[in-house]
Parts: C-alpha cells; structure tokens; sequence
C-alpha cells in the first residue's frame, strides 16, 4: 500500500520503518527543516528497548526511583523497572535512520496542513497523523469541508465527533538545564496545583523543567527557580496534550501525541505513543479495529491515571498521612499491562 505519515517524530518514524518493513511505500511528511524533538525530558522506561533496541548507547544515566514533595509530605517512589536518560533529538534520529534504512522515505520542510490532506486522499491509500499535541490532521478530521473531485472521508463525517476537541487538555512544559555534574539515580519533583516541577540528573548536566497549565507554569518555574538560587540556561517549551481521540475513518487515522495520549501523571508519552503503534501496527491496514483496541487499552488505563493523580495531591495537599513514604510503581502503566 501506499501509505503518507505526517510528522517525523518517534512514533511516525517507528511506524515508517515497521510499515516499510512490509514492503509498503511510505512517505513521511516533516514539517521542520530537520528531524528531532527539541523540548523533552527524555526520561524513558526500560521498556523503550523492546521497540527500538539499537538506543542502548544513547543513555546518558540510570533512573531507579523519583521523590515527590508536596508541601507537607515527602514520598519516595521505587520504578519496578529502571528509567534511562536519553536526549530525545538523538533517538528521534536514530529512529527516522532506522526508517530510512527499512526503505521508507522522509521528506523534511513538507508542511501538511487543510486542503492538503484532499490531496494526500487521492494519492495515498491510507494516512496516518503523527504530527503532535496541535495536530493539523486532528484538526482536518474535526472541521470537515467536503474536498473536490476525489476520494474524502464520508460525507457525513471525518469520522471525529466536533466535540472531541475539548476532551483533549494542553499542558504546557518549559525545560532548561544547569551546567552540573549529577549521575544520581533519583529524579526529584514539586508538586505544583495542577502538574509538578521536576529536577533529572542528566550526568554531565541537571534538567529543571514544570508541566503545568499554560497560563500559570512560566510564572510557577521563574518563581522557584528564584528561590533555589539555580542557574538555567537553554530554556524551552513545548505543548502537552492529555486526552485520547481516534477517529471512526478507514484511511485515516492518529497515533502518539496527535491523539492526545500522554500519561496523566507525568505527561510522558514515547512508551504509550510505541504501544499504540504497536495497536496500529498489529491491525493495519484495519483503522476501524485498530481504533477499538487502542481505546479498549488505554481509556481504562487512562481513567486509573487521572484517578491515580487526583487522589494522590488531593491526600499530598489536604491529608498528608495517608500517603505512604515510600511506594514501588511501574512507572508507565499504573494497571498491569
């Protein structure tokens, strides 16, 4: 088949390299001039190296727990599975050599947004948006406009419900570094009011950064910094989106952040973004049933995480001695996977 990726980043790369495996023809269209996600904590699970094994010499330090401080209790969790520094570009490149090596094409400064995508129907058997938290695919399924003398989705509908769009929440994440040497294997977190600050020891550096809600996390992350007396240099942002939206389209269809799936918690996405496609993967070319088993998998899982954080600032702010000192967790999947 013929298939047109939109979005260059870890989850349209793997899907690239897996799909020309298979002796399709893949496009991958990016919208920047190079591949490689700029702004990430790079924070991932071990589980990382079962998609994409070759990243081993990219890890930069070993994670083996986090402590969360609220304001009046200190909570030490235990990963069941150790956590690798990575810097994200690197793997990002890494992937995308990987898919150009399995014989997909990538084609950089390829900008693919409205009527466009009417364009792509006709030439390409089916089309997968990659294309991050304010995906243009997302936003051309939601906003239907009939397209002229071709193959479109269904009159009635790109298959998303114009109501979907607020079911997905943004976040916003700023990053910076601190010129020191830290090979510890703890990560160190703040809770904020709707998200957290972080501090990762990234061996020959120290990354600070917030999630938090757009409107009050530059505020939240230049007063703490203040106070902790850091200097920070490299800053950047990026969005997060928490959600998940697929749509009811047999040619075109999401993954990974373009979908909104993140963790609730944490706001990571590459392992759930993998697993997804792993889903895509395993039902391909099927959009229909490929929706269906993503979201029988993750809605669940998804609900457990946001009552998981609900619970643990509700007790973390308001009863402090219900939460225990210290907790063992998997990091990725708050259910058994």
């Amino acid at each position: 088949m013929k298939i047109a990726i939109i979005g260059a980043g870890i989850c349209g790369t793997y899907l690239a390299a897996k799909l020309a495996q298979k002796g399709n023809e893949v496009i991958v269209f990016e919208k920047r001039k190079t591949v490689g996600k700029e702004c990430c904590s790079g924070l991932f699970s071990s589980r990382l190296f079962e998609f994409i094994p070759e990243a081993r010499p990219l890890v930069t330090n070993t994670i083996n727990g986090c402590v969360v401080n609220f304001p009046k209790k200190t909570v030490r969790l235990n990963f069941k599975q150790p956590f690798s520094v990575i810097e994200h570009s690197q793997l990002d490149l890494l992937s995308a050599s990987l898919a150009s090596l399995a014989g997909a094409y990538i084609r950089v400064n390829e900008p693919v947004a409205g009527k466009r995508f009417d364009d792509l129907l006709r030439q390409y058997d089916r089309i997968v948006g990659c294309d991050g938290a304010l995906s243009p695919t997302r936003n051309y399924l939601l906003q239907f406009s009939g397209g002229s003398g071709g193959p479109t989705p269904a009159k009635e509908s790109r298959g998303l419900d114009p109501r979907a769009k607020p079911r997905i929440k943004f976040y916003l994440g700023v990053q910076g570094f601190e010129q020191k040497n830290d090979d510890s294997d703890l990560v160190e977190t703040w809770a904020t009011q709707n998200g957290f600050i972080w501090r990762i020891p990234r061996g020959q550096s120290v990354e600070w950064g917030i999630m938090e809600k757009p409107d009050i996390a530059p505020k939240l992350f230049n007063e703490f910094i203040a106070q902790k007396n850091i200097e920070i240099g490299g800053l950047k942002s990026a969005i997060i989106p928490q959600g998940l939206i697929l749509p009811k389209n047999e040619r075109i269809t999401l993954c990974g952040d373009a979908s909104g799936l993140t963790k609730p918690w944490s706001g990571g996405g590459v392992i759930w973004n993998l697993t997804q496609a792993g889903f895509l993967l395993k039902n391909f070319p099927n959009f229909i049933q490929y929706r269906q088993e993503a979201s029988s998998f993750f809605n669940l899982r998804f609900l457990v995480g946001k009552l998981g954080k609900f619970g643990a600032y509700t007790a973390g702010y308001k009863f402090p001695w219900l939460l225990p000192g210290m907790v063992a967790m998997d990091g990725d999947y708050l259910l058994k996977k």
